[in-house]
């Protein structure tokens, strides 16, 4: 899932790809989206973008002259679990193009596409930033840190500091890779009390005698956890491309998985805390882990593949063996909806005539019921139908 560093390499993206470039006409929307219209025309315009947590807003700016008169307009993204920006040629728009910008004619028609292939991106026309997330933790650290220690005796700090990495009240633009990252590199106990982590930080303050560049050298050297919040952060943006993708095969995000230390690496452990996210770390999982959660290692690519091979094999032969039972147990069915007189529904009825005798025969045991006594000719037709449906 797109996270802080993800949107702001993508308001770096629009900036850098759309400078110069002269949008115009309107903006069209996919006909699958549920998203609302964007009620913008104009003959020019440019577009720029900026990141905040795990927002951004793209900005529509008219040119001088552009009809009809059109004030800017501010659209919010929420990137969802799949969404991203691609610039692409008007005639060849890549699949879940959900919303389109197309430049100004004469040059050779290019269009901004938001791309979001599981749909679950949203955006806004008003242009406003979704009510009650925090500041930043990429670009408004100071606000960040303080509006954390401020409110310590908030209800979300009871819980493991696993879930409240995840709440954009305070912690906006952390994510699950994210979380993962900050507590391995400080050794912190995913489920440890949040509020036991963070009111050690309000005690710790660097001593007056140090000089400015002492203080950041000491604080590079040690960060705190809300530190890393903002240097993890960082340290993705400076990765370049497009930091964390689904797209795990694309050379793109082969320098972010080289970069990562715990996330979905093999050899850590992980657990779903109380959402149901994934959390990766080494060690002991800390005093409020979910009661019966069992921790399990990530496993190497080898031991995993041969596991993959093993489940394939599994679903495959259990496959074959119902369908073969579902075929056997509806053949009566089937066989009474084919017109009558056929060879093959005959041949196959007589094969299931022996179930229902062997079925009275058992009855007969119990002394309820005696079936009546079978014929020779009777015998000889069973038999006969038993080895043309064999």
């Amino acid at each position: 899932m797109p996270e802080g560093p993800e949107l702001h390499l993508a308001s770096c993206f629009v900036n850098e790809t759309c400078k110069g470039l002269v949008f115009g006409g309107c903006v069209e929307k996919s006909s699958v989206s549920r998203n609302p219209e964007v009620p913008f025309e104009s003959s020019a315009y440019h577009i720029s973008a900026v990141a905040r947590g795990k927002e951004l807003r793209l900005i529509l700016s008219p040119l001088p002259g552009a009809q009809p008169p059109q004030k800017p307009l501010s659209l919010v993204f929420r990137f969802g679990m799949s969404g991203s920006f691609q610039l692409a040629p008007a005639d060849a728009l890549p699949p879940h193009a959900h919303l389109r910008f197309y430049t100004a004619p004469p040059a050779p028609q290019l269009a901004l596409c938001f791309v979001d292939i599981r749909r679950f991106g949203h955006w806004d026309p008003e242009g406003e930033w979704q009510p009650g997330r925090g500041p930043c933790v990429l670009l408004e650290y100071e606000r960040f840190r303080d509006n954390v220690l401020r409110n310590l005796s908030n209800k979300a700090f009871d819980r493991p500091i696993c879930e409240a990495l995840l709440d954009q009240r305070f912690f906006n633009g952390i994510g699950n890779y994210l979380r993962a990252e900050i507590l391995y590199r400080l050794k912190i106990p995913p489920f440890e009390k949040a509020r036991t982590v963070l009111e050690a930080l309000q005690q710790s303050r660097p001593s007056p005698e140090l000089t400015l560049s002492q203080k950041i050298k000491a604080k590079l050297q040690n960060p705190d956890l809300l530190e890393l919040c903002h240097l993890v952060p960082k340290e993705v943006v400076q990765l370049g491309g497009k930091g964390y993708g689904p797209e795990r095969g694309e050379e793109d995000f082969a320098a972010f998985r080289a970069w990562l230390q715990c996330y979905g690496v093999p050899g850590m452990s992980s657990l779903r805390d109380r959402h149901g996210r994934t959390i990766w770390f080494k060690g002991d999982p800390g005093p409020l882990a979910p009661k019966g959660g069992r921790s399990r290692k990530k496993k190497s690519k080898e031991t995993q593949l041969g596991a993959e091979v093993r489940k394939e094999d599994l679903p495959l032969s259990s496959k074959t063996i119902s369908r073969t039972r579902r075929d056997r147990k509806h053949a009566p069915k089937s066989i009474a909806q084919q017109s009558e007189g056929t060879s093959l529904q005959q041949n196959q009825e007589t094969a299931t005539a022996p179930k229902k005798g062997k079925r009275r025969g058992r009855l007969a045991a119990t002394g309820r019921h005696r079936p009546p006594k079978k014929s020779k000719a009777d015998t000889r037709s069973q038999e006969a139908g038993k080895t043309s449906a064999s």
